[in-house]
């Protein structure tokens, strides 16, 4: 079996996105709530980059995006950061590391550009929370979601942050 190849997302390859995303809804309900429009969904915030791995056949099974962050607004100097979002791979590719694939494309992205990458998981989904902890991303804290849980309950989520470059060696 020939594993996923990842590459930049194109245009074309937002309705493919939105079908992976469908399954990865009906087996782990990620998104919690399923977006209205979940091509834009994918498009927001504009991404500074997004990469799509794609199998054997050119399905689209995996997908990350990372959103530059702005400077902190009390002028204080800190790396450049950026987020990590949109992230899942489709059922049928789990269990093959293409979610750490996904995240050291990423990696590799942000260290070139000397900047840290941030990220936020709802509490419950434990199994994304154990795939950033073994590629090297530290727990930072927890808050409560702005929005809610499709039955109107809150929503807890999980800060991770990951130092790149010469940075993560300090």
């Amino acid at each position: 079996m020939t594993p996923p190849r990842i590459r930049r997302r194109r245009a074309s390859d937002l309705d493919g996105c939105v079908a992976a995303l469908a399954l990865v809804h009906r087996a782990d309900r990620y998104p919690l709530n399923w977006p209205a429009d979940p091509h834009r969904w994918l498009r927001e915030p504009r991404p500074a980059r997004a990469w799509v791995a794609v199998d054997a056949a050119s399905a689209i099974v995996g997908h990350v995006a990372v959103h530059r962050l702005p400077d902190p607004a009390d002028g204080s100097p800190a790396r450049p950061t950026a987020e990590v979002a949109r992230l899942f791979v489709s059922p049928a590719a789990r269990g093959t590391g293409l979610g750490g694939a996904l995240l050291t494309r990423v990696g590799r992205w942000a260290a070139e550009r000397g900047t840290d990458l941030v990220l936020e998981v709802a509490a419950s989904d434990t199994a994304a929370a154990a795939l950033y902890e073994r590629a090297g991303w530290r727990c930072t804290g927890t808050s409560t979601a702005q929005w809610t849980a499709p039955d109107g309950g809150a929503v807890s989520m999980r800060h991770y942050t990951l130092r790149t470059g010469a940075a993560a060696e300090r």
